[in-house]
């Protein structure tokens, strides 16, 4: 099992910036895949950005378009993700999410969620 702490959640207006942050505990959490995930109403729930166990690989979802950035610190095991250039489209609910595969296989832990709302 995985436990996570996430936060950074919020308001901004288009063009703004957010950081959320999630941390994962659990025997075997530092050895697992970190990755956010979001998902809109009314919308599929899609990846986001993904980071390895020792923070060396990403892989990020098609629309990011380097607008955002995934990090880790891996002595806290949390993972960082800095969104900048925000748009309406990115209003949604992000998870952070662990697995025992790839950046892109099947996350089996989830965390609650934050919400991120973009609005001006």
């Amino acid at each position: 099992q995985v436990q996570f702490v996430e936060s950074g959640g919020g308001s901004v207006q288009p063009g703004g910036s957010l950081k959320l942050s999630c941390t994962a505990s659990g025997r075997t959490a530092h050895t697992y895949v970190l990755g956010w995930f979001r998902q809109a109403p009314g919308k599929n729930r899609e990846f986001v950005a993904g980071i390895t166990f020792n923070g060396v690989k990403t892989a990020y979802g098609n629309f990011v378009k380097d607008r955002f950035t995934i990090s880790k610190d891996v002595a806290k095991n949390m993972v960082i993700l800095q969104m900048n250039s925000l748009q309406v489209e990115d209003t949604a609910i992000y998870y952070c999410a662990a697995g025992a595969g790839g950046l892109l296989d099947p996350y089996a832990f989830w965390g609650q969620g934050t919400q991120v709302t973009v609005a001006s």
